[in-house]
């Protein structure tokens, strides 16, 4: 499963929002299929207590829970330092959409007759999770309602195996996908699943996606060696030269 990235692009609000949704869309991410449970969060929150409102509901919402975060505190990173946390080293941050519509009165420049023309802005500003900044005051982190408890399941004998598994391995969120860049697996919390048997068989899965890369990195590397045309060849296989 691929994991969402931000872009470091120009496009517009409006777009990024539309493009993270349609890619949510298309990553077929089904709770009927999915073996875990989502994370949970109240409305978001700025910095000050007062809530977001609009499109920035159900977009901090839908970060929140992909990224699984807890707080419903959202800052900016100077707000975050006024308040005396440091967001963490190599963070990302999301935006925040500020919309107003005003009417401005114009001026036709031919007869100068005087108009009143309706305006409107929508501008974009990065904000982090209190999730991701440390050394804030307590307040930004609310205590869950209900502890997380642990499924039923647990075997020493998978633990030491997925263990022994030269693999870095990280718990956070509510999504599970490995990433070759980082060459890291992403997993739920074993907490969000309803047994041991489907956080194993779920971990399971992303060590073979790792095992797929490593298989493919190894044909290229051979045909390399063997055919002078490798990476025509390389595409053909896998079906990306048409």
């Amino acid at each position: 499963m691929s994991k969402f990235a931000s872009r470091q692009t120009h496009e517009s609000p409006a777009a990024r929002i539309t493009r993270e949704i349609i890619a949510r869309l298309e990553a077929g991410t089904r709770p009927w299929i999915r073996p875990w449970q989502g994370t949970t969060t109240t409305r978001p929150l700025r910095a000050c207590g007062i809530p977001y409102r609009g499109l920035n509901v159900f977009w901090l919402w839908m970060i929140a829970d992909l990224c699984g975060f807890a707080s419903p505190y959202w800052m900016t990173y100077r707000q975050a330092a006024l308040l005396g946390g440091q967001v963490r080293k190599g963070e990302k941050s999301t935006i925040a959409i500020f919309y107003k519509s005003y009417a401005k009165e114009v001026e036709a420049p031919d007869t100068g007759e005087r108009t009143s023309e309706a305006r409107r802005v929508l501008k974009a500003y990065a904000v982090f999770s209190a999730d991701q900044v440390d050394g804030l005051p307590e307040r930004f982190h609310p205590t869950p309602v209900t502890a997380p408890v642990e499924p039923e399941g647990r075997e020493a004998e998978l633990d030491a195996f997925f263990a022994a598994l030269p693999i870095h391995l990280r718990h956070q969120g509510d999504e599970a996908y490995y990433e070759p860049v980082s060459d890291r697996i992403t997993m739920p919390s074993p907490t969000l699943f309803s047994g041991f048997d489907q956080y194993y068989a779920t971990l399971g899965h992303e060590v073979c996606n790792i095992a797929s890369v490593l298989v493919a990195k190894a044909v290229e590397g051979f045909a390399a060696l063997l055919l002078p045309h490798h990476r025509r060849v390389c595409l053909a296989i896998s079906g990306q030269e048409s």
